[in-house]
């Protein structure tokens, strides 16, 4: 089969000798023995191994690196040599200077120069070497900053010596106002945090991140500066994200590299030089390190690291096993750390090392020393409770984002200067849907009520614990507070329905002594058949049926009732441990009364205020009946209660109970209320 470079996968710069538009014709770099598999023809037949590397291991991203660690896991010798530079001509000092104006965030800089460039396209195998890692060939010189970075982990650049004005390299922080282009052709504005590679004149290069587009190598380049430095992770981070732009260099420093790596690295680059006929390389090298970096010393205690792991491994164990990733120990019972490891800080590291090499699963399971059994808090056993108390109820429990459409609240029917519109706006969010943080779960409950309905589910009794949020002052946190939502529909579902589960709720909570009143100014919900649960004027709870208008608004076709708890409320006003009483050994007395009252007047103050008048013999305050008619006076309603007296330590007398009905009707009395004739 015939095919073109595009048609096997492959670029001109694998292989820069073909047309990019044509048949490939195979050259001399390749096996053209008749029947030999393409793949082997073209050196696609290599075996490419994946790693994943975590976060804190910089010193693994790279090939050195996983080939020490694969040398120590297999038992192997860990041959690595040295690079060697061969004598070239004339000095590096005549030809470049280096100034390093911050060293807290430049640690070393290291360069070296190389005349009589000759660009052209690197060999083969270099080529594939770094198609292999995902890297694009592109040049010679290019290529061999790409190698020298995939084999040490070190980051390189070249800069082509005729733009760098006054062959000066002054690593310092941008200025105020300054602008330089990169090497992909846009121009990026620079502030005095970030910190650049500049020549006499201007920044030729963003520190760490990217090189200007004058610093490439091009087709008539003749001299060349490697840079080999190390910045600081920070910094490099810092300005990556704030120009937006995240190269394999920058993704490299901002893990703290070792310095020490730089001085091998550069003299790695000059050697391919040398060896792929690239240039003339100039005697020496400018290395200007202004921070060294002391070398980490941890206390070694094999005891400690055995006690912490829960093996039993002798001290020449532990040694053998940190001394094949390289690490030494000193006269004075200290570990130290190889420059490459800036994961280790403590001994706790140093035990990590020897866990995973003695294997992980031979450590015994048992429970760490030190490490007492954990146990709830009250507040997340309150949490508990909710959702236990919901689940037996029949609710199935749901769970939300925190983060809401403001056109949400529109879909509730709050007014537009409500309170609840106050929210906290998240600067970055994924669309308008999800553009601010929530100051009420009730859209979010009704959002998921609506989609059961609209897939023909002809009931549903949800519930979610979420957290909503309450901006303060601008720059401040906003206040985090838990809700409770509770909502039903279909199946026989009504505002008595949901009352009886909030009521349950709050009995298994031990929350109690709250007023109940009804609402006729929340614009979610219908105004007639709502209600508000409070303690001491703060708000315990809204329980009832939502606002026909609310309800098309979200396509529910049906009745729907939702109640919002407040959790912190119900908290803070629990009662303590619930206590059982022994069965009572006397019995109890009852009597019914029935009054007048005005219609406005809720059940619940005449059921106070008879507990309060009878006192402690009081065991229940039953309302059995509410009759409004014919026999009772407009505007009015006649309200009947069972009071049930018990003493625990002997029978009441009648005269007892009765004093104590006379003391009843008299409180209400006072209130205006009537004993109904």
């Amino acid at each position: 089969m015939l095919c073109s470079l595009d048609e096997l996968g492959l670029t001109q710069n694998d292989f820069p000798y073909a047309a990019m538009d044509g048949i490939f014709v195979l050259g001399d770099d390749c096996d053209k023995t008749l029947g030999t598999d393409i793949h082997k023809a073209i050196g696609y037949d290599d075996t490419c191994v994946e790693f994943e590397i975590t976060s804190n291991r910089c010193d693994c991203m790279s090939v050195s690196g996983l080939a020490r660690e694969a040398a120590a896991t297999f038992k192997r010798d860990f041959n690595f040599p040295e690079p060697t530079v061969k004598e070239g001509h004339g000095d590096v000092d005549s030809l470049l200077t280096v100034n390093i104006d911050e060293p807290e965030k430049c640690y070393r800089y290291s360069g070296a120069v190389v005349e009589n460039v000759r660009v052209k396209e690197s060999p083969r195998w270099l080529r594939e070497r770094l198609r292999a890692s995902g890297v694009r060939p592109i040049s010679n010189i290019v290529d061999i900053t790409n190698y020298v970075m995939l084999e040490y982990g070190q980051p390189m650049h070249a800069f082509d010596l005729r733009f760098l004005k006054g062959n000066t390299v002054n690593v310092r922080n941008a200025k105020e106002g300054e602008t330089i282009t990169t090497l992909d052709g846009i121009e990026r504005e620079l502030n005095p945090e970030m910190l650049v590679i500049a020549d006499a004149e201007k920044p030729v290069a963003v520190a760490g991140v990217m090189g200007g587009e004058y610093s490439g190598i091009m087709e008539d380049t003749t001299t060349i500066v490697f840079e080999s430095a190390c910045f600081n992770g920070i910094s490099v981070r810092r300005t990556a994200k704030a120009l937006g732009m995240r190269t394999e260099a920058s993704s490299r420093y901002e893990k703290e590299l070792d310095p020490s790596a730089t001085l091998n690295a550069l003299k790695r680059a000059l050697q391919l030089v040398q060896e792929l006929d690239a240039g003339d390389v100039v005697n020496g090298i400018v290395d200007n390190y202004v921070t060294p970096k002391a070398p980490v010393k941890v206390k070694f205690d094999y005891k400690w690291i055995n006690d912490f792991i829960g093996i039993d491994l002798s001290e020449k164990e532990q040694k053998e096993i940190l001394e094949k990733i390289e690490f030494t120990f000193d006269d004075e019972g200290n570990i130290i750390a190889p420059s490459f490891r800036n994961d280790i800080e403590h001994i706790a590291d140093i035990s990590e090392e020897v866990a995973r090499f003695f294997g992980y699963h031979n450590i015994p399971n048992r429970i760490l020393s030190g490490v007492a059994v954990g146990e709830l808090t009250d507040s997340q056993k309150f949490i508990r409770s909710i959702n236990d108390t919901l689940i037996s109820c029949g609710c199935t429990e749901i769970s939300t984002f925190s983060f809401i459409s403001p056109k949400a609240y529109d879909k509730i029917g709050l007014a537009a200067d409500d309170e609840l519109r106050n929210s906290v706006v998240i600067s970055n969010p994924l669309g308008e849907d999800t553009s601010v943080m929530r100051t009420t779960i009730l859209p979010s409950m009704l959002g998921v009520l609506a989609h059961n309905y609209n897939h023909k589910n002809d009931h549903a009794s949800l519930y979610e614990i979420g957290t909503v949020y309450q901006p303060t002052e601008k720059g401040k946190l906003p206040i985090e507070s838990q809700k409770a939502a509770i909502g039903i529909y279909g199946n026989g579902a009504d505002f008595y329905s949901l009352k009886g589960i909030v009521e349950k709720l709050l009995d298994c909570l031990n929350v109690a002594e709250y007023d109940i009143e009804p609402v006729c100014d929340n614009p979610t919900f219908h105004p007639g058949r709502t209600a508000r649960l409070t303690i001491e004027g703060k708000l315990l709870a809204t329980i009832g049926e939502i606002h026909p208008k609310v309800a098309e608004a979200y396509g529910i076709g049906v009745k729907v009732f939702v109640a919002e708890l407040d959790v912190n409320t119900a908290y803070d006003n629990r009662l303590g441990t619930r206590t059982h009483k022994p069965l009572p050994k006397y019995p109890a007395t009852a009597r019914d009364l029935a009054f007048v009252c005005d219609k406005e007047i809720p059940v619940l103050k005449l059921q106070r205020a008879i507990s309060e008048a009878v006192g402690k013999t009081l065991e229940k305050v039953s309302l059995f009946d509410v009759y409004e008619g014919s026999q009772i006076e407009s505007g009015k309603k006649s309200v009947a209660f069972n009071i049930r007296m018990r003493s625990p330590e002997r029978t009441l007398t009648d005269d007892e109970a009765d004093a104590a009905m006379k003391r009843a009707v008299k409180a209400l009395n006072k209130m205006g209320i009537n004993l109904r004739s």
